[in-house]
């Protein structure tokens, strides 16, 4: 399915999760953002999109407790950065696919 995002057209599946990361950019990131309810993105909250951007790449089992690891940030951290389920937002938001172990 196709969704319209920053005035780029995206292939999504049915959650609004990209099924392409490299149609993703800064400025998607910042609109996804917005409409997760995650507001304004600072430098925590790009650390944390690069970090898992990187660990999509090369193959990671991404769980809330390896960001929590990561040395990025912490689990409470990473839920203050994405309240309300912060793997799924913080995925969505990276570009990357909905991570297995989100419900």
């Amino acid at each position: 399915m196709e969704k319209t995002i920053a005035g780029v057209n995206l292939n999504v599946d049915g959650e609004g999760y990209l099924q392409d990361i490299s149609q993703w950019n800064k400025e998607i990131a910042v609109e996804i953002a917005k409409e997760e309810g995650v507001g304004e993105l600072n430098d925590d909250h790009w650390k944390v999109i690069d970090y898992l951007q990187e660990q999509f790449k090369n193959g990671a089992a991404l769980t809330i407790r390896s960001v929590g690891k990561s040395g990025v940030t912490d689990i409470k951290g990473f839920y203050s950065l994405f309240p309300d389920g912060p793997l799924k937002k913080a995925s969505k938001i990276a570009g990357i696919k909905k991570p297995v172990s989100c419900i």
